[in-house]
C-alpha cells in the first residue's frame, strides 16, 4: 500500500484537503495527514509535521499555499517522497526547484483529478 502525505488536510469535508483525503482511502491509499492544528482526520493520525510522519513516503499531496511551504522545504526534501503533487493554488518554484534538484518528481495536477482518471 503506497503512503501518501496530505500536507495541509483539513477537517472540514468542503475543502479539497479533506476530499483528497476520502478519495486517497477510496481508492486504496494509505492517506496520513499533516496539519499542527488537527488530532485526527478520517479516521487517520494526523501529524504535526512531515518530519514525524513514519516513511517511506510514496506520494506528498500539497495543500498549502508557498507563503506556508517554504519555510517547510528542507523537511520535505529530508521525508524524500517519490514525488511532489502541486495541487491549484499550492504551487511553490522554490519548493519545485529543491525537489528536482533532490531527484524527487514534480506534478502539477489536482490529486482529485487524478484519482477521478486512474491516473495517480
Amino acid at each position: 500500500m503506497k503512503t501518501v502525505v496530505v500536507l495541509g488536510a483539513s477537517a472540514k469535508p468542503g475543502r479539497y484537503a479533506f476530499m483528497a483525503m476520502e478519495g486517497l482511502q477510496e481508492h486504496g491509499y494509505k492517506a496520513i495527514p499533516v496539519n499542527p492544528a488537527l488530532a485526527e482526520v478520517l479516521g487517520e493520525h494526523c501529524y504535526p509535521s512531515i518530519r514525524d510522519v513514519p516513511g517511506p513516503i510514496d506520494t506528498v499531496t500539497m495543500y498549502l499555499g508557498a507563503e506556508r511551504s517554504t519555510p517547510l522545504i528542507e523537511d520535505m526534501i529530508q521525508a524524500k517522497p517519490r514525488r511532489i503533487i502541486f495541487n491549484p493554488g499550492a504551487e511553490n518554484d522554490q519548493l519545485t526547484k529543491a525537489a528536482k534538484d533532490a531527484g524527487i518528481e514534480v506534478v502539477n495536477g489536482c490529486t482529485l483529478m487524478m484519482l477521478g482518471a486512474g491516473t495517480f
